[in-house]
């Protein structure tokens, strides 16, 4: 049986925009300043690293718990009321499910990959989820493709991604990478030469690509 992993935001969920706005609120709530740059400069990063960004570099005077949790209740309230699937996602992680062992390595936190997945109706599909806030370091560092394949018991698995840092984090953990690039945030073009196959949507993901 092969094994597929699957990111999250921006492989299954238009979440980046969400994630934008809910740190922007946060900042602003509380008399930091937000740059140009802190959008792109927070891509990938784990739930222990972005609130760091958010005290260091953009002023928030809040600790890192109170960050993450101003922050995830903001994501979780938008998610309930309208959840940001991509095209297809449903149908991709079924046709992936009914041919593969499936696991999600994600930067989100906890909490959002479990409502995520509840809100899609696919948690059974997958037989481990992994968000870097278990593990010591974020994308585009190996650790949560490497505690992904630990706990759905593989050695290898095929990654679908669709960053900058989630495909180096999985080529770096040693998988076959699928790459499906987020059309806001694209990954660099050294950062796409590391994957091995270059997908337009989900709806080109088939087992036959995979095999």
């Amino acid at each position: 049986m092969s094994f597929v992993i699957f990111d999250l935001d921006g492989v299954l969920v238009d979440s980046e925009q969400v994630w934008d706005e809910s740190r922007k609120d946060v900042v602003a709530q509380h008399g930091g300043e937000w740059t140009d740059s802190a959008t792109t400069d927070m891509l990938g990063m784990s739930s222990k690293e972005w609130p760091v960004y958010l005290i260091e570099k953009l002023g928030v005077p809040l600790s890192v718990e109170q960050i993450n949790e101003a922050v995830v209740d903001a994501m979780l309230r938008e998610y309930r009321e309208h959840l940001p699937l991509l095209p297809g996602a449903r149908e991709a992680v079924a046709r992936m499910a009914d041919a593969f062992t499936l696991g999600l390595a994600s930067s989100s936190n906890r909490p959002i990959i479990d409502v995520v997945l509840q809100e899609m109706g696919v948690t059974e599909r997958f037989k481990a989820t992994v968000s870097s806030e278990e593990v010591a370091r974020g994308k585009p560092a190996p650790d949560v493709y490497q505690e992904a394949l630990r706990r759905i018991g593989a050695d290898t698995a095929t990654a679908i991604e669709d960053s900058d840092a989630g495909i180096r984090s999985a080529h770096a953990a040693g998988l076959y990478v699928i790459a499906i690039p987020n059309p806001h945030f694209p990954p660099s073009d050294e950062a796409l030469a590391l994957a091995d196959v270059r997908l337009p949507d989900l709806d080109a993901l088939t087992p036959d690509v995979i095999r």
